[in-house]
């Protein structure tokens, strides 16, 4: 029985690590298309520049701050869960900046 348990803890860690990676990468992607986009913007002098980068970003976050708690999953100490509760509001106060500067700026580009 013992056996199980710990293939299925192993199997649980595999899994959980593996979609925590690909979160993080979907994540990674988001910001570098974001980044590239509104790059091209900015040359274009284009005036939503600072909207499609905020909500660039906030996409991204979201998908990094969903690694971030998948990642609790596995946490087997305490200081580590105080680590990620500390990324994980970080994130989720950036996101909640970022989502009131898209609004912000939504009610600048409707003027």
């Amino acid at each position: 029985m013992e056996q199980t348990y710990l293939a299925a803890e192993n199997l649980l860690r595999y899994v959980v690590e593996f979609s925590t990676l690909l979160l993080e990468f979907f994540g990674i992607c988001i910001l570098v298309y974001t980044g590239v986009k509104s790059f091209i913007y900015w040359i274009k002098k284009n005036d939503a520049i600072r909207l499609e980068l905020a909500q660039g970003i906030a996409l991204a976050l979201e998908f990094k701050l969903g690694g971030e708690v998948l990642r609790t999953v596995v946490v087997r100490e305490w200081a580590e869960l105080g680590i990620l509760g500390a990324i994980i509001t970080l994130r989720a106060a950036l996101t909640f900046l970022i989502h009131w500067e898209i609004k912000n700026e939504e009610k600048a580009l409707e003027k």
